[in-house]
């Protein structure tokens, strides 16, 4: 009779619809349980053999699928000679900050010997993310793709696809990519450049004993392939054609776009795109190519080029087409700023979206280059950069400092003073032509732990300016634990009097990482709703090894949602 009357009152009706709805998601949704074991495994590219660092002896490393609103269990047994942390790239890790991964920034490094377990869980996130390392350059090897399918018995919001394959663009160094950077930090100059890019590991036909091993993509002819493509990179954005074959862009880190056609994609390292590509050429093998989108002047780079193959499966093909070459794709040359901002500027969000319009923090934040002066009586071995210089980068003249005995998150935390300041500057201490003939004594910044504080729920808009202090160039930036609305990007110095109407305040698309242009600026906006103390940072791995990052720090909300939950009993001690 009691549940009678509940059914009979139409409030206490939703109510109970509501929470059955509830339990049905909760049940619904899964926890899945993985192991990584970090172990060097002789891993053979170019002619020779390495004893790479790699996740299971798998190079990349295992792809993880779940669906939205799943939770991952992961634990990471570190069997490598060096430290080594996990980042789970684009998960928003609301109030689990402790599993976003970042050395020295959420945590302490797993130690040789040592394990960790990162548990998260995906919420409101549908999409292709992926997992890196993030100690050192690790993550040369050590990744892999994340794939977020939609809640069970949800669907995608464009036509299924016959097939899914994930791309992992990636770049390989034939040495040790630690040595690498460990001799640059030695000397001060720029690192090496990498000897090849990959497509899921492999260079492909254009490299010296690579052609056995050449990634193949299968489609039938009429079929639709969704292809996840992720830059995995250390240092180079990438162009990506497919002979003969055009894309519909339908997602990018995570959250889907408006569609759009393309024939080219312009990928930084740590960007996702999700494309569909129609099998609607006649039955044949075309080659899918990737290289350097290089946007800095005069700086080296890796100018070859990674192959796969997109093979029609039919009948009428197998005979004849796999001895047939590939047709080879068009691709744009290696400084094309225009391709490569005609791509980046027509990503917009499916529908109307809100955008904070009322804002409480509004940041100016210079990213770019510089050049530290050696002391006297310094080793020239030591100060091997342009003119007896050490290289430099930074963030508001800050290069940033990695603490070492404490993350930034435990001293944050437990209250450990000494570790941080929160004095980061809002705006550059001087302000000048920020994209003009800048004079040197701007191109030695200050080094500094400084974080930014804010206030949970805090509406914040961060202009990020790109300098031409030793060298103008694109720089991924990258935020973690938010995505963020990219409401306008241009050339030149940011000025706020003419640009902000350029701002899209209707349709923004969503990312977790932000190209911001040569020469030029970016405008992202978000909400602080996730306490924690969250990395943003250049996503070339040289740059934020010369320091190109800072960090903020949201604060607790009021109520237990709003604030970071307890430390997990096996988070590493430094």
């Amino acid at each position: 009779m009691e549940a009678l009357k509940i059914i009979a009152n139409p409030l206490s009706s939703f109510f109970f619809t509501c929470i059955l709805l509830l339990f049905a998601n909760a049940a619904s949704a899964k926890t899945h349980y993985h192991d990584f074991v970090i172990q060097a495994t002789p891993v053979k590219r170019l002619c020779k053999t390495h004893n790479t660092i790699t996740v299971n002896g798998q190079f990349p490393g295992p792809t993880l699928e779940v669906n939205n609103g799943d939770t991952l269990v992961v634990n990471v047994v570190n069997r490598a000679r060096y430290n080594v942390t996990i980042h789970w790239h684009g998960v928003r890790q609301m109030r689990t900050a402790w599993a976003d991964g970042p050395e020295f920034i959420t945590q302490c490094p797993i130690r040789p010997g040592k394990s960790y377990t990162y548990r998260f869980t995906i919420q409101g996130q549908e999409g292709t993310l992926w997992w890196h390392a993030h100690s050192s350059w690790l993550r040369a090897t050590v990744y892999g793709a994340l794939i977020i399918h939609p809640k069970e018995g949800e669907n995608y919001p464009f036509p299924k696809p016959k097939r899914e394959t994930p791309i992992l663009l990636g770049e390989w160094w034939d040495k040790n990519p630690i040595d690498v950077i460990r001799q640059a930090t030695r000397t001060g100059a720029a690192p090496n450049v990498s000897d090849a890019y990959t497509f899921n590991g492999q260079p492909g036909d254009l490299y010296k004993c690579s052609s056995q091993d050449t990634t193949v993509v299968h489609m039938d002819s009429g079929d639709t392939n969704l292809l996840r493509v992720i830059n995995a990179g250390l240092n180079q954005q990438l162009f990506l054609t497919v002979a003969n074959h055009k894309f519909t862009v339908v997602g990018a880190d995570a959250s889907y776009v408006k569609p759009f056609t393309t024939s080219v994609l312009m990928l930084g390292p740590g960007q996702t795109t999700d494309v569909l590509i129609k099998a609607d050429q006649p039955a044949a093998r075309y080659y899918m190519a990737a290289r350097a989108y290089a946007s800095a002047q005069g700086a080296p780079f890796d100018n070859t080029t990674t192959t796969a193959i997109l093979e029609y499966k039919t009948a009428s093909c197998s005979s004849n087409c796999v001895k047939s070459k590939p047709v080879f794709p068009s691709l744009p040359a290696y400084n094309d700023t225009a391709t490569a901002t005609a791509f980046t500027t027509k990503f917009r969000s499916p529908r109307k979206v809100e955008v904070p319009t009322e804002i409480d923090e509004n940041l100016f934040i210079t990213v770019g280059l510089g050049l530290n002066n050696c002391a006297s009586g310094a080793r020239s071995r030591n100060c091997q950069g342009p003119n007896g210089t050490r290289f430099t980068a930074s963030m508001n003249n800050v290069s940033f400092v990695l603490p070492s005995n404490f993350s930034l998150l435990q001293a944050h935390h437990k209250g450990i003073p000494g570790v941080f300041s929160t004095d980061f500057p809002a705006v550059p201490p001087v302000k000048f032509d920020y994209t003009g003939n800048v004079s040197r004594s701007l191109w030695q910044p200050t080094r500094g732990t400084r974080l930014y504080n804010l206030k949970y729920g805090a509406r914040v808009q961060v202009v990020l300016q790109g300098t031409s202090i030793f060298t103008a160039e694109n720089h991924p930036i990258h935020l973690h634990g938010y995505d963020f609305y990219i409401i306008a990007e241009g050339f030149g110095n940011f000025n706020p009097k003419t640009d902000t109407a350029k701002f899209n305040l209707v349709d923004p698309p969503l990312r977790n990482t932000a190209s911001v242009p040569v020469n030029g600026w970016a405008v992202i906006r978000f909400v602080a709703d996730n306490p924690g103390v969250w990395l943003m940072h250049c996503h070339l791995d040289v740059h934020i090894t010369w320091g190109l990052a800072m960090a903020f720090l949201v604060e607790n909300g009021i109520s237990e949602l709003e604030s970071l939950e307890a430390p997990p009993e096996d988070l590493p001690v430094c």
